[in-house]
């Protein structure tokens, strides 16, 4: 008969407690994706860490070590009032992506 050693490996406490906890959010790889998604939408022009829709900045990006931020404009104009998105994990960043679509979208259809 052998007996088991519960701290030997494979046995024992296995850390359930994090194996569901997501991924750090890290701001600098997340301001990348971010980049990624605006080229992918139409209608938008890249300039610097702007980005114009009819030649007037829309949106303003930029990260430090813990907060990925977005400036964005509440109405296309060319001295716009701004909302600030403050993105500190990934559900933040998503839901930064669906309002930028969504004002786009009006931001087009106002033509």
């Amino acid at each position: 008969m052998s007996l088991i050693d519960p701290d030997a490996e494979g046995g024992g406490d296995d850390g359930d407690g994090d194996f569901f906890a997501p991924p750090p959010f890290r701001p600098e790889p997340a301001l990348l994706q971010l980049k990624r998604f605006l080229r992918d939408l139409k209608g938008l022009a890249e300039r610097g860490n702007g980005y114009s829709c009819q030649g007037a900045t829309v949106l303003e990006l930029s990260a430090d070590a813990a907060v990925l931020n977005v400036r964005l404009a509440r109405r296309l104009a060319q001295s716009p009032d701004w909302d600030t998105l403050s993105c500190r994990n990934h559900a933040d960043m998503r839901r930064a992506q669906d309002e930028i679509k969504r004002r786009l979208a009006r931001w087009t259809d106002d033509e």
